[in-house]
């Protein structure tokens, strides 16, 4: 048990840093040599890991910015409210902004990356996809809603203001956009 507690804390290690390499050095300065480097692990070690800087990038992106738990409060608007108070937490409080910018700028020029960034995404919408489907069983919703549709229209006024706007997310806007998206 030991060796295996001494892997994961090297492992901990190695996506930890890759992630502060990636936050200050950007794509151009990720490298599997600078994660090394910062890690304190060759890159050997690296390479036996991960094949390649891509699935370094995507296991520690994975790793540290999980999916939000799905909440069940029995209420959709609640649920709803609950996830997107702790998205928006994530873009004011932590370097994801900065990290999903420089991974989606990798995942525009990289095919494989690509398709890793898509299965990333879609595992990050499940919890909200799963509330919008159980309130639409409930009855909380109209039987037509969408959830994926839903869901990029929850999430998209945030993403706008983060990444395109470059504006402040006021006080108030998860209640606003979760009044107009699923307001009857």
């Amino acid at each position: 048990m030991a060796a295996a507690s001494r892997g994961d804390g090297a492992r901990q290690r190695v996506l930890a840093a890759a992630l502060e390499v990636l936050d200050e050095s950007g794509l151009a300065g990720f490298t599997m040599e600078a994660v090394a480097r910062r890690a304190g692990a060759s890159k050997a070690t690296l390479y036996r890991r991960w094949p390649t800087t891509g699935a370094l990038l995507i296991d520690a992106m994975d790793a540290t910015f999980r999916p939000f738990p799905q909440p069940d409060t029995g209420r959709v608007t609640s649920d709803v409210a609950e996830i997107l108070t702790a998205f928006v937490a994530m873009l004011e409080h932590t370097a994801f902004p900065r990290l999903l910018a420089a991974f989606i700028d990798a995942a525009e020029r990289d095919p494989a990356l690509s398709r890793l960034h898509t299965d990333l995404t879609n595992r990050r919408r499940e919890p909200l996809l799963a509330v919008l489907k159980r309130g639409r069983e409930r009855g909380e919703l109209g039987a037509d809603t969408d959830p994926e549709l839903t869901t990029d229209l929850l999430t998209s006024p945030f993403f706008y203001r983060r990444f395109v706007a470059h504006r402040p997310i006021p006080r108030g806007m998860v209640d606003e956009v979760i009044s107009r998206v699923l307001s009857p």
